[in-house]
């Protein structure tokens, strides 16, 4: 009997967390490319992973094995990771092909293999730095989602049992997305426009989509508000302004026209501008966090441990993926990328993963600057590529292939390093997790490119539906270096904006997304952050307040992958035919029966209430247990 329970403790790398985790990866992969596309951020899978994996494993099938239910996480957050890298860079390429009418310079191969090669490099580069920053630094450096993953996965059966509370985020998610979008009985939210003699050219509104509130209440009121206090500046200060001083011209436009032909340059230059800073305040702890991995990787232990707990994938098979992934960049049947793309991918990828490795152990992944890493590479890039000759049409899209794999690695590298001190907390096998990060990155890259493809196809990317706000501001700065053709003006004013915002002392990325997305959205996300006030504002004891926010927390988690995934679903339908239709015309009963779109308020007022009693739920457990 005791035999059978060490061997249940040390189940680990099993068909069914390969299955599972492979799953997970490509849900909360898929329900993030949407998320990001949406509102330029994407939410971590990890504890969320966890705590599916226990439910399903603990409570179902009657397993019981912390490391199994590692494992599973392990795989399934590298598909939220690799998506944060793909969103963010290739829609820009979905565009230019639709601009220059060739489809010839993206594919589904093309995407699978960039995605890939940043995966894959991103978990190798990482491996040697393992022992020096997981191992040797133990205690100095937090990695704080990755103790409170190990937290959650040590709680066990509590894990298990909450694993309910995101399935049910996840299902009511879903068929309110159903009912909106694709039956259409009522809209996804309200929109007024506001011209009156004293005050006009604007609008204000209310985005009522689940996903939107589960971000507001997962990242919190205080940057809620700080994205709120940018759409603020931008739809009730700049564009009545526009309205109210510019020509006859622009005071003609409407609301959107104002926005997309001032607005989002104003915004954009802002983002790019918040990017750089926080890389720049970071500049002192990469330089350091170099030097110090160097450091330890010169002097690190090169033989294979044999110890099942610090033994990592060997070098030579690193070198052989390294080796391999390089190949496959000349490989790529339509993606321009020459000797020089690749020595830049190479040098600024394990720059990069080294960086990105070491700072998410101090200020966790959520605060780790990829976007300003992945803008500081495209600018250098594209300059350098514009200095050589290589510019054009293979200029750009050489850019942002370059763009998109170090945007990968660099999220994959920081998401693998807080796996693998996950791991080491509970006495995981390193080796077994960087395979599982690599079926992970499979899975994901496999999936993503249909992803990209569906959502171009049936929705559009840059659409209000679909911003991917940071994906433009990429095609932009491309764009701008190339061709030297931006509304530069607009974009030094959101530049100096940002400067204003970080002067004062106001987290200036957040700020400048708001600032660059319309004002509703913000206001969706706002209304999250609000239920997290109330959630808050409980009276309880600190341990049961932590327990309250944590389903809160997993309720929206679900909320976000059931939109995300019925948003896809959708799509698809959008794409099939029938009868000289398509499926989501046939599904659409509007003209027969449809709400207004105040009653989407009341619906999405209901489901804020829904989440906080899920998380008052957690009190009346705990006492009830007591």
């Amino acid at each position: 009997m005791k035999k059978e329970k060490e061997i249940e403790k040390l189940r680990e790398f099993t068909p069914l967390a390969v299955v599972l985790g492979v799953i997970i990866a490509i849900v909360f992969g898929a329900a993030n490319a949407y998320l990001g596309l949406r509102v330029g951020l994407t939410i971590s899978a990890s504890i969320p992973a966890a705590v599916i994996s226990m439910g399903i494993v603990r409570k179902i099938l009657k397993r019981d094995s912390i490391l199994e239910n590692n494992l599973v996480q392990t795989i399934g957050s590298a598909g939220e990771s690799l998506a944060a890298g793909a969103i963010f860079t290739l829609p820009a390429a979905f565009l230019w092909e639709a601009e220059w009418g060739d489809s010839h310079y993206i594919s589904y191969l093309n995407i699978l293999m960039l995605t890939l090669i940043g995966g894959v490099l991103g978990i190798i580069f990482m491996i040697p730095l393992r022992r020096a920053l997981i191992v040797k630094e133990d205690g100095i450096l937090p990695y704080p989602e990755g103790r409170a993953c190990a937290e959650v996965l040590k709680a066990g059966e509590a894990g298990g049992q909450d694993s309910s509370v995101v399935f049910k985020g996840l299902g009511l998610a879903s068929i309110y997305k159903f009912l909106a979008n694709g039956l259409k009985v009522f809209p996804e939210g309200v929109s007024y426009e506001i011209s009156t003699k004293n005050f006009g050219g604007t609008a204000l509104g209310f985005d009522a989509l689940p996903a939107l509130m589960g971000v507001g209440y997962i990242v919190g009121p205080k940057i809620d508000a700080i994205m709120l206090s940018g759409g603020i500046l931008a739809w009730l200060v700049l564009m009545p302004l526009l309205h109210a001083f510019g020509p006859a011209e622009i005071a003609s436009l409407s609301p959107s026209d104002l926005w997309s032909n001032y607005i989002r340059y104003i915004g954009a230059g802002a983002v790019a501008t918040g990017g750089i800073i926080s890389l720049i305040k970071s500049l002192p702890m990469i330089i350091k966090s170099f030097k110090d991995s160097i450091k330890d990787l010169k002097g690190r232990d090169s033989s294979q441990s044999k110890d099942r707990s610090d033994a990592d994938i060997s070098m030579k098979t690193s070198i052989i993926l390294v080796i391999i992934a390089i190949v496959l960049m000349f490989m790529m049947p339509s993606s321009p990328l020459n000797f020089f793309g690749a020595l830049i991918i190479v040098i600024f990828g394990f720059f990069f993963a080294t960086v990105s490795s070491r700072m998410v152990g101090i200020i966790g992944s959520s605060n780790n600057p990829v976007s300003g890493m992945s803008i500081a590479t495209l600018l250098i890039a594209t300059l350098l590529l514009r200095l050589t000759g290589f510019v054009g049409h293979d200029g750009m899209i050489a850019a942002i292939s370059i763009g998109t794999i170090i945007c990968v690695i660099a999220a994959i590298a920081g998401d693998c390093s807080q796996d693998l001190k996950t791991g080491y907390i509970v006495g995981a096998s390193p080796r077994y997790q960087q395979i599982g990060e690599l079926i992970g990155v499979l899975a994901s890259s496999l999936a993503i490119g249909g992803v990209l493809w569906i959502l171009n196809k049936s929705i559009g990317f840059g659409t209000k539906d679909l911003p991917a706000p940071q994906a433009m501001l990429m095609k932009m700065i491309v764009e701008g270096v190339m061709n030297n053709d931006l509304p530069w003006n607009l974009v030094f004013v959101g530049s100096f904006i940002a400067i204003m915002v970080e002067l004062l002392g106001v987290t200036v990325l957040p700020f400048a997304i708001g600032l660059y997305l319309p004002i509703n959205t913000s206001l969706g996300i706002m209304f999250g952050g609000l239920v997290r006030i109330a959630v808050d504002k409980i009276k309880a004891s600190k341990e049961e307040k932590k327990d309250a926010e944590t389903r809160g927390t997993l309720y929206s988690a679900g909320l976000i992958a059931g939109e995300g995934i019925m948003g896809i679903i959708l799509a698809v339908f959008a794409l099939i035919p029938v009868k000289g239709k398509t499926l989501a015309d046939l599904i659409n009963i509007s003209d027969k029966f449809s709400l207004s779109q105040e009653a989407s308020v009341v619906i999405f007022v209901l489901l804020g209430i829904l989440i906080y009693s899920k998380a008052r739920g957690a009190l009346k457990k705990g006492k009830n247990e007591a």
